[in-house]
């Protein structure tokens, strides 16, 4: 009889933080620079903001206080998730080396497969944490408030009530967004309208040729359909598809205005493998890991949010 050979291996540290940052940080929103990051945040950390008026006053030959400074304060406070995942080796045996795993009817379980289980399961991590910084709810398991709940509970941001959007009408509707974004704001360098996948795909076809709305029978460049684009644009603001919007949602905000918050890069973060073989006598491989995520704004003013009706 084969040996039976059990591995279990865990990640812990400075290994931990790679293979938890992997999931963490390759979401499009992350991966593509449109959030700020902040780790190691191991509790709370403290978001200020400072706001002044009018700072500019007549000259004197004395000094006298120009303006009133009011500190406020918004607080990230990341959330504690957990993956406990379990697969049956039976079921990956085709997808494996029969040498790698052994004749036997008890598996051995090749070194690459606990590489394949933490792919795995950063891949299921990553797309969730998409999904929960824009559209999280807290009451849900497994999420956190999104920003678009954060926005929608905030009186100071600027709401603009939408419709389903289409190819005919984006024009429009992004119109709407850009006109609703603060004269102060406007023109910044890491402003950007975030927008879902169906509102982006609308766009882009506009692009493809609508005479109506100026760019030509034949679209932009005389494309047509057959657009070719790299940094999208509308009205002089960058376009930033946010696969965790839901459809028909945009958001105008600076990056430097919207904060992911974690601790990725704790000593307490692991990342386990666990062949459940000389443990019960099961087929059964673990994958159990720990992170903390939470998302947060500084200024709601500085925000415009779309919202369909």
């Amino acid at each position: 009889m084969a040996t039976t050979t059990s591995i279990t291996t865990t990640y812990a540290g400075e290994f931990a933080g790679d293979y938890i940052s992997a999931a963490l940080l390759s979401g499009v929103t992350i991966d593509n620079g449109g959030i700020t990051v902040k780790p190691n945040v191991k509790f709370k950390e403290v978001i200020k903001k400072v706001a002044t008026d009018g700072i500019v006053k007549d000259g004197t030959c004395d000094f006298a206080d120009t303006s009133t400074i009011t500190l406020t304060e918004r607080i990230i406070e990341p959330k504690t998730f957990q993956v406990n995942l379990e697969l049956c080796k039976a079921d990956f045996r085709s997808d494996w080396d029969a040498i790698q795993m052994g004749y036997s009817a008890f598996d051995n379980l090749p070194a690459s497969f606990a590489d394949f289980l933490i792919s795995h399961a950063q891949e299921k991590v990553a797309q969730k944490i998409e999904q929960n910084i824009w559209g999280g709810a807290d009451a849900n398991e497994g999420e956190f408030d999104g920003l678009v709940a954060l926005a929608t509970a905030d009186a100071t941001v600027v709401d603009v009530v939408g419709t389903t959007i289409t190819a005919a009408n984006v024009i429009d509707e992004l119109g709407k967004v850009v006109d609703a974004i603060p004269a102060a704001l406007y023109g910044a360098e890491d402003l950007n309208l975030y927008v879902a996948q169906n509102v982006y795909r609308a766009y882009v076809r506009a692009l493809g040729g609508f005479a109506s709305g100026g760019q030509g029978a034949n679209g932009v460049g005389g494309q047509g359909t057959n657009q070719a684009l790299g940094n999208v644009m509308f009205d002089g603001v960058n376009v930033f598809v946010a696969n965790g919007l839901a459809n028909n949602y945009i958001m105008a905000a600076e990056k430097s205005n919207l904060f992911f918050g974690t601790g990725i890069l704790n000593d307490t973060n692991e990342v386990k493998v666990l062949d459940m073989a000389d443990l019960d006598g099961s087929q059964n491989v673990r994958v159990i890991l720990r992170f903390t995520a939470t998302v947060q704004y500084g200024i709601g003013s500085d925000i415009v949010l779309y919202t369909p009706a």
